[in-house]
This record gives structure tokens, sequence and C-alpha cells, in this order.
């Protein structure tokens, strides 16, 4: 009897004790004795990613510099193995290895600046430690005081009257 047929579903009454074998011994599987698992365990347990995932963009031309870059190596190997053959193919492969490089070097550069306008257009992530996060506190806090002086100014220029001195 095979594992899947020994469990079931739990609350059918005919399932065999998983820790038990065909003949009716104890099989040992790492639980204690007598105890029955509640459910039935899960082969993995999935976990939250650790980075954030790629914004569409950036993941388009990161997919497309991977496979102009790929296909640069290829034409690269198969310009070597025809000159090493001695081959007539080898000169034409060498002149499309040349205009992959460029297309490749252009490919990586694409994702570089696609990756900086996404960031740019859309604003970079801030952390609550972040030195940038700090330093805009910092001014908004100096311009709420600079308003409230200013504010305090007027409303001593509006008490004293036309804007005299009250010792004349």
């Amino acid at each position: 009897m095979s594992t899947v047929e020994r469990r079931e579903a739990p609350g059918s009454g005919g399932a065999a004790r998983p820790g038990t074998g065909s003949a009716g011994r104890d099989v040992p599987d790492g639980r204690a004795a007598g105890r029955e698992p509640s459910a039935y365990r899960p082969l993995w347990v999935e976990e939250p990613a650790r980075r954030r995932r790629l914004p569409d963009p950036v993941r388009t031309a990161a997919v497309r510099a991977v496979l102009i870059v790929s296909v640069t190596l290829i034409q690269a190997v198969i310009a070597f193995l025809c000159t090493m053959a001695g081959s007539w193919l080898a000169f034409p492969m060498l002149l499309s290895s040349v205009a992959s490089t460029v297309a490749a070097t252009w490919g990586v550069l694409d994702v570089w600046v696609t990756r900086q306008v996404y960031n740019q257009r859309h604003g970079v992530v801030s952390v609550p430690s972040s030195t940038a996060r700090a330093l805009r506190r910092e001014r908004r806090r100096a311009r709420r005081q600079a308003r409230a002086a200013e504010r305090a100014q007027e409303r001593i220029r509006r008490r004293s009257g036309a804007g005299q001195l009250s010792h004349p």
C-alpha cells in the first residue's frame, strides 16, 4: 500500500494510521508515538519575497537584454569554432558578432536607462532610516517655524495700529 492510499481525507473513517505499514506494525516516521497529525502537512511553505519585483518596463528591457546578450555569446562561440575549423562562415559570423556586441551593449544600457527613468517618474521607495526623509522632515519643520514667526509678526503689526511703535 502506498503513502497516497494510506492517507485519506480527515474524517473518512477507513483511513489507516499514517505511521502504520501494511502489516500493521509501526513504521518510524519522525512523529511521537500515539500522536496523530491534525491536518495534511504541505510539501512547502510559501515565504514572502525578500526583494520587490521589478517594474514591468524594466523587466521587459531586462529580458530583451538577456536574449540579445545570449545570442551574441552564441554567435561568438560559432565564429570561434568556424575559425578553428577553417570554414568560410568564420568571417560573416565575426561581422555579425561585432554587430551583436553593439546591440547587446545598447540592450544593457537600455535596462539601466529604463530603470532610472522609472525611478524618476514614480519615485524611489524610501525606508524609515533614509537620509532623504530626515532632511525633508527638517526642511518642513523649518518652514513651519518660519510661517509661525511670520504670523506672529503680522499679529503684532495689526495690534499696534498702522505699524507705529508703541513709544513715540
